[in-house]
């Protein structure tokens, strides 16, 4: 265990690094019940999802632990997932099917950046407000999910978005979820998120919004996996909406992922290594029937628990093989029981605002233009759009056009395509 690694030369113990695995997988579990949940909204069969999205996790982390002997967790990504039903198939009309094969080919190229220098030298280009400003984005996407899926904020014909009924049993199942959940998290008790779930579905129960149905058969196969194993479908390839998914979900995927391991990893030399394994495991995701993979922000759990090496995620990785026979416990989970995590999991992501330097309005305003239009235009893609245009333009306009590396003009350039190309 020490030699494969490397725990003595890190500076940690095989104790430490196992219990740093047991915390982050306590802390991130709960995208079994997520994932499934919100990808089933683009018609996609929740049981095979969810047994894709274990499988996703477990491939995952194994990558990490195994090539990049790295701490990071990958699972597939709260802000990807809504990105591939919301952007991908409702916005540009691909089927779920279509939306796999885009998810498949932007992995590819997310790899190809990773083997060459590009990823190092896109690292170094990139300014630190806009990784940030992204993070911190998403942030605010993930959270007005959970504040829609929870019934606190709906629809409202005069003033486009309300606030909910808040006596209603889905959204008081929500608000009583968000009590319970809030002192544990804040307290700093493990596995805070999934007793907030737990309490949640009970919660649920309690005001007859709760289908136990699926708790009569506890059996598992693997029969119904078939339906989104290798279910890719490239028959959209020569469509505009196809590419522009390819585009745009390559962008997000890499710089979102670039953001997150460069804040996170605890020793900067593996970021490479630990930048192909995620890569991989995006290309892997298509094939299993899963949206995109990405470094888990509860990484930085196990990382707080005294996570240094790849035993870490290889630890965590082993624990989500166990779930799989718990899929129909976890179909009975509410969205309103899993709302207050995304709410949380904003929370916490909006922090990397404190980074950004307000105080330069040319920094200042391209990222408030992520933070605006993410949660606004219901798209990662277009906040980041935005902001990676603005900002070149007012770096040139008050003459600080020496400030953008050349790599930003370019990646300007393809984000004016994606915008063009989406309003062909």
């Amino acid at each position: 265990m020490n030699k494969l690694f490397n725990i003595q030369k890190e500076k940690t113990s095989v104790r430490t690094e196992i219990l740093a695995g047991l915390t982050a997988f306590m802390t991130v579990a709960y995208i079994i019940a997520v994932n499934g949940a919100i990808l089933s909204s683009a018609g996609m069969p929740y049981e095979a999802v969810t047994i894709a999205t274990v499988i996703s996790c477990f491939v995952g982390c194994m990558l990490m632990a195994l090539w990049a002997k790295s701490p990071l967790i990958i699972v597939p990504g709260m802000g990807d997932n809504a990105f591939f039903v919301f952007t991908l198939v409702f916005s540009l009309g691909l089927t779920w099917q279509q939306a796999l094969a885009a998810v498949f080919i932007a992995g590819i190229v997310f790899t190809l950046t990773t083997v060459t220098k590009a990823a190092v030298y896109l690292s170094q280009s990139i300014p630190k407000s806009m990784i940030h400003a992204m993070t911190a984005g998403i942030g605010f996407f993930i959270a007005f999910l959970g504040l829609k899926n929870g019934g606190i904020i709906v629809a409202n014909e005069g003033t486009f978005v309300g606030l909910g009924d808040l006596s209603d049993p889905r959204t008081l199942t929500t608000l009583l979820t968000l009590l319970v959940l809030l002192p544990l998290f804040l307290r700093n008790v493990k596995g805070n998120f999934l007793i907030g779930i737990i309490a949640g579905t009970i919660i649920g129960a309690m005001l007859d919004i709760v289908d136990l149905s699926s708790l009569r058969d506890f059996s598992f196969n693997f029969s119904g996996y078939g339906e989104v194993f290798l279910a890719f479908d490239f028959s959209a390839i020569n469509t505009v909406n196809f590419w522009t998914a390819v585009f745009s979900l390559s962008m997000v995927i890499i710089f979102q992922n670039m953001g997150a391991q460069l804040g996170m990893l605890p020793d900067k030399s593996k970021f490479r290594k630990s930048f192909q394994a995620n890569a991989i495991s995006v290309v892997g995701a298509g094939i299993f029937g899963c949206s995109p993979t990405t470094t888990a922000a509860e990484s930085a759990t196990g990382i707080a628990a005294g996570g240094r090496t790849g035993l870490t995620s290889f630890t965590t990785g082993l624990l989500f093989i166990p779930a799989l026979f718990l899929i129909p416990l976890f179909k009975v989970i509410p969205n309103e029981a899993i709302a207050p995590v995304f709410i949380i999991v904003g929370g916490l992501m909006i922090q990397s605002l404190k980074e950004i330097p307000f105080d330069d309005f040319t920094e200042a305003f391209p990222a408030f233009l992520m933070l605006a239009i993410m949660p606004l235009s219901f798209s990662i893609a277009n906040g980041i759009a935005f902001g990676f245009l603005v900002y070149p333009i007012l770096k040139l306009v008050t003459g600080r056009k020496n400030e953008v590396s050349i790599t930003m003009y370019v990646i300007a350039f393809f984000f004016l395509i994606y915008f063009l190309l989406g309003s062909l």
